[in-house]
């Protein structure tokens, strides 16, 4: 869920705010390198806010499914060049641990999408009980494969496997999740570019551009502080400037929020169908970097 809150509920986890920086020149790879995708959708009008006393409109719902198939028809068009001009397509392998219905159910969600766009992919189950140098033998069979460009290991991953190990293990040049430390590492530290931007977090800020939701000056309010999105989503908001960036507080009330928020992302149809999106344009990217291809 993305949403911009004009005032704060008081439940539940903790969260991330910040105060947001002026955003780079770029929207599909903050730092330094977000390119804009498309032209923006229409701008948030306004109406009546009576918390303020200010001019404001009812929520503006922020759908992700528009801009979800102007990316994918995008990455398709560019993986069709490529083919034309390489005769080489991207490749995606996936790695999925156990039986969780969920995982599966999302796994064959971005398989189907890949398959949509043209991107080649691999998929090895394994086991509940897989031992840990089984799942690592597998990665590294990944790593070092020249027509798998993203591996994703899904997550999460069975209790006596150390993820954060597994991780670790994906090529930071593959690793299309944007998870590895050298990833996240350089998402965190000013001046640097990590090769990947993790999905969930690319799909917000992407989602905010294309709405022309300002976000300079504002104070951002990310909820959880998973690797997945919550952690990476607040790197990409904070202000340099701050000696923190960031404070720890409570959740927002979805059923409060929507009623005072200027703009908020629906569920279904929201972040997600972008997300998606933003793991075929990583593979891309992987893909062209890895044959040179402009």
């Amino acid at each position: 869920m993305v949403g911009f809150w004009h005032r704060l509920g008081n439940k539940g986890k903790a969260l991330y705010s910040a105060t947001l920086s002026p955003p780079c020149s770029s929207p599909l790879t903050l730092p330094h390198i977000w390119v804009p995708t498309q032209t923006p959708q229409r701008p948030l009008s306004s109406g009546f806010h009576r918390a303020t006393g200010k001019t404001q409109s009812a929520a503006e719902i922020m759908s992700g499914k528009p801009i979800a198939k102007d990316i994918n028809l995008r990455v398709a068009a560019e993986i069709s060049r490529m083919k034309a001009a390489i005769g080489r397509l991207p490749g995606l392998a996936v790695v999925l641990v156990g039986y969780r219905e969920d995982s599966h159910a999302y796994v064959h969600i971005n398989l189907k999408a890949c398959n949509e766009v043209g991107i080649k992919t691999s998929i090895v189950q394994l086991p509940q009980d897989c031992t840990q140098d089984r799942l690592i033998d597998v990665v590294s069979s990944f790593n070092s494969n020249p027509s798998v460009h993203g591996i994703i290991v899904q997550l999460p991953l069975p209790q006596h496997l150390e993820e954060e190990t597994i991780i670790n293990f994906v090529s930071p040049e593959k690793d299309v999740d944007g998870f590895h430390p050298l990833n996240i590492g350089n998402l965190a530290l000013r001046g640097r570019e990590p090769l990947f931007i993790p999905c969930a977090p690319k799909a917000c800020i992407e989602l905010l551009l294309r709405y022309r939701v300002e976000i300079i000056g504002k104070n951002a309010v990310v909820i959880g502080r998973s690797k997945i999105a919550g952690l990476s989503t607040s790197l990409l908001l904070q202000d340099p400037n701050s000696p923190r960036g960031f404070r720890t507080t409570d959740d927002v009330c979805y059923e409060e929020a929507i009623k005072v928020v200027s703009a908020i992302t629906p569920v279904p149809g929201g972040v997600g169908p972008a997300v998606i999106s933003m793991l075929l344009s990583n593979t891309l990217d992987s893909a062209k970097r890895a044959y040179g291809f402009t």
